[in-house]
């Protein structure tokens, strides 16, 4: 994928006016979500996306405790000096590109990485379930 093409998407999904407006959203989510995904899941992640959104994803420490939707959306909000109302739009416009550029299993473990509810904000249509193997 282009990031020309990721970026449009996002643009598309969150009803932005440029594409430096999408690539903002997508900075701000992208080096939260990276603080919160470890080892294959990060890696699949960064090789779905466009090359130039690997050191966005990988930039920040792991974090120490996970992350509710809700937390999350707080966080894009405070990096994007946006309300919560603006950090939803853009958390959901970023998470749901991704699942449109993601496989079923890709989506399913990144997911299931994270706290119950982002299948929500990935814009998934029913909650993941994690399996045991």
């Amino acid at each position: 994928m282009q990031l020309e093409e990721f970026l449009d998407d996002i643009r598309v999904r969150g009803g932005y006016d440029s594409p430096l407006s999408a690539a903002q959203a997508a900075e701000a989510a992208l080096e939260i979500l990276g603080a919160h995904l470890v080892g294959d899941d990060l890696i699949d992640l960064a090789r779905l996306l466009p090359h130039q959104c690997t050191p966005v994803l990988a930039c920040t420490a792991p974090a120490s405790e996970p992350l509710t939707p809700s937390a999350f959306i707080a966080a894009v909000a405070d990096r994007t000096d946006g309300d919560l109302l603006a950090g939803r739009r853009h958390a959901t416009a970023v998470l749901s590109a991704i699942t449109a550029a993601a496989d079923e299993a890709v989506l399913t473990r990144l997911i299931t990485q994270l706290p119950p509810g982002y299948d929500e904000l990935f814009g998934h249509a029913e909650p993941v379930v994690a399996t045991s193997a």
